[in-house]
């Protein structure tokens, strides 16, 4: 079984990388889509919102097939539609093209997210060991990738689908191979079956009430990641005034950072507790939206940018964990239900940020999510994390230092 794990891990890690791969390789290019489709302003939001939601449908479709489809079979066939998606987006003429192939990458990454994290969640029981922080790690490196060839791309002039083609045919293959040995969880069955919903009269409300404060989270960290993913090239080139070329570098940055994170987020949640990891995170990313929105010119505000992967990066993988810990017999559910508030997180931001740049002005908009950052997980939400959750007081950690030692890596 040892070994049917490894090989497990390996795959999955590697489709987490694809996935980084691609979404970097859409995001980063955001300024030339909208040049190529000739999409205004005006209705860029409503492009970039419009992925969001249908991501969030295909998550709550998820939940439901995992009743009767195994996430890795999900999984095996959602990547390659990714892929095939991305390529659909630089290949297209017509702004119906877009909307068809942004579409159809907003319902496969739906499926996708939710399928990999709940692999992730089950791998890591089975592990007996925190290993999510990794995977989430690998994706940050794929997006490193995505963002140095978005560079490439950019800097030689590139066609997009010039830049995409190679890319959808070196990992097409490879992620269809690799998916032979993605490992199940032994709890994908329906959710009544778990003991933890099944009661009937109230038992989803309260399963709900529990994993609510998880998923404000989850919205407030996606929002601030959009900013970033969805308005970082266009807000160095517009506001800050750099080149087209290094408008393509603070999503890059932003990702090598959260490389470095995630990489060492396992030790800080091992040595000081995921709730003091979480708050120290918050509060990076609350001073990183603060220099960029003060940032005289374009060095700065890729310091700023930094900043944001820096703190930004421990609090999605920790609230799938914490999500992992407080429903061990519904993971898969609990997953895919989190997983949503993912995209409504980018269903906020995107919009916000455009909507709050043309009303009033983009640095501005930068304080937003600050706020949110420092209010809602720094001061509200951030015990929800605690190693040993109380399921009937919402959240309190609990003196056990083996517990906590325990616990705070994702069992």
């Amino acid at each position: 079984m040892t070994d049917v794990l490894r090989r497990g891990r390996g795959s999955l890690a590697f489709s987490f990388l694809v996935q980084g791969v691609a979404f970097a390789l859409l995001v980063t290019r955001i300024p030339a889509i909208q040049d190529r489709y000739g999409v205004s302003d005006a209705l860029l939001p409503a492009f970039l919102a419009a992925v969001p939601i249908l991501a969030g449908v295909g998550s709550v479709s998820t939940e439901r097939l995992v009743k009767r489809v195994p996430p890795s079979r999900l999984l095996r066939w959602s990547q390659p539609v990714v892929l095939l998606a991305l390529l659909g987006v630089g290949a297209g003429e017509r702004m119906v093209e877009l909307g068809v192939a942004l579409a159809a990458f907003g319902l496969a990454v739906g499926v996708l997210d939710a399928s990999m994290n709940m692999l992730g969640v089950s791998l890591q029981r089975s592990y007996g060991r925190s290993i999510m922080l990794s995977f989430h790690a690998v994706y940050s490196l794929g997006g490193i990738v995505g963002a140095s060839l978005a560079w490439v791309g950019a800097h030689w002039d590139l066609a997009l689908w010039v830049s995409y083609l190679p890319v959808v045919l070196v990992l097409l293959p490879a992620v269809l191979v690799g998916s032979r040995w993605y490992v199940d969880g032994g709890d994908a069955g329906p959710v009544a079956e778990s003991g933890v919903e099944g009661k009937a009269g109230g038992g989803q409300a309260l399963a709900f009430k529990l994993l609510l404060p998880l998923c404000l989270v989850m919205t407030v960290a996606y929002i601030g990641d959009s900013t970033v993913s969805n308005w970082s090239a266009k807000y160095l080139q517009d506001v800050l005034g750099s080149s087209e070329q290094m408008a393509t570098v603070p999503y890059n940055v932003y990702m090598v950072t959260t490389l470095v994170g995630r990489a060492l987020g396992d030790f800080g949640v091992r040595r000081f507790g995921a709730v003091a990891v979480v708050r120290a995170g918050a509060l990076v990313a609350a001073g990183g939206f603060a220099v960029v929105a003060v940032a005289p010119g374009a060095w700065v505000g890729m310091l700023g940018f930094t900043l944001l992967g820096l703190g930004l990066c421990v609090l999605v993988p920790q609230t799938f964990a914490a999500a992992g810990r407080l429903f061990p017999g519904a993971s898969d559910a609990a997953v895919a239900r989190l997983n949503v508030f993912n995209y409504v997180g980018f269903l906020i931001g995107s919009p916000l940020v455009g909507a709050l740049g043309d009303l009033w002005s983009y640095r501005g908009a930068m304080l937003v999510p600050m706020v949110l950052v420092l209010v809602l997980v720094t001061l509200v939400y951030a015990r929800s994390f605690a190693a040993q959750p109380d399921r009937y007081g919402g959240g309190h950690e609990r003196p056990h230092t083996a517990d906590v030692g325990r616990g705070s890596n994702g069992l």
